[in-house]
């Protein structure tokens, strides 16, 4: 071909699909070495990209499936995030989202880094027919327990949604029955299953760690911006050193806490 190692990296890593096939089968006789590192490097980007749009293709076809196995129409995904910490509320989320674009990188949440699910969350905002991330706050959770609050955060989270414009006819929710809604179809690992439910956990915990980072500045004793409210061992010395504050939940806390300086 007359070209230079640095020319064949440059053009493997630029190609795509097609164009790698063209560049494999005219560079077959190329014996070297930084030639033959820099097609098995694009053999394997290639690779795993095809992988990737697979992944994501499943994510929106079981949800699809999903949906028509109940008579079709507008799907929202609901998932909640924060109902372990010791501090801070519960967090639901709600999305419903077009067929196309498909968005790139969505996935659980708990499997994407901060700043990949920053972004993935910026494209679900921009993408989704409609969105929102609904709270129970800890005085809620001492006063009616967590079963309950789930409940009452998804009623609120599809009634947003509703009340944008987009009547829903299927909703999907991550984890065990908690029949709040007749339209609710249940999805075990519904996360890293569904595309509504994916993005919906994506939301909701970009939402609530943002919160959380707020709470730290008014209550900064606390680390709430490394911890989130989880029982982390700084958190929970701070507890005992300082009490709880009004975003504890009392009932999450009894084991270490002395009566609140707040």
């Amino acid at each position: 071909m007359g070209l230079t190692v640095a020319d064949v990296k440059r053009r493997l890593r630029e190609a795509d699909e097609r164009e790698f096939a063209v560049l494999e089968r005219a560079l077959v006789a190329d014996s070297r070495k930084g030639v033959r590192d820099a097609v098995e490097a694009a053999r394997r980007r290639i690779e795993a990209e095809a992988a990737e749009r697979a992944r994501l293709e499943g994510l929106y076809a079981f949800e699809r499936e999903l949906a028509a196995a109940r008579g079709g129409g507008v799907v929202v995904g609901l998932d909640e995030v924060g109902r372990g910490p010791l501090a801070g509320p519960l967090a639901v989320g709600a999305v419903v989202l077009p067929d196309e674009p498909k968005i790139a990188g969505l996935d659980d949440s708990k499997r994407l880094k901060p700043a990949e699910r920053e972004r993935v969350a910026v494209q679900v905002r921009k993408t989704a027919r409609a969105w929102a991330v609904e709270y129970v706050e800890a005085r809620e959770i001492d006063e009616h327990g967590m079963t309950a609050s789930l409940a009452t955060a998804f009623r609120r989270a599809v009634a947003r949604v509703e009340a944008a414009g987009v009547p829903v006819d299927v909703v999907l929710l991550d984890g065990n029955p908690l029949r709040f809604d007749e339209r609710e179809v249940n999805v075990v690992k519904g996360d890293g299953r569904c595309a509504s439910i994916a993005a919906a956990s994506i939301v909701a915990k970009v939402e609530r760690d943002a919160l959380m980072c707020r709470y730290a500045e008014e209550y900064p004793e606390y680390g709430f911006e490394s911890c989130k409210g989880y029982a982390s061992p700084a958190h929970i010395e701070a507890i005992r050193r300082y009490g709880l504050t009004p975003i504890h939940r009392a009932s999450f806390c009894t084991a270490f806490s002395q009566p609140t300086l707040f």
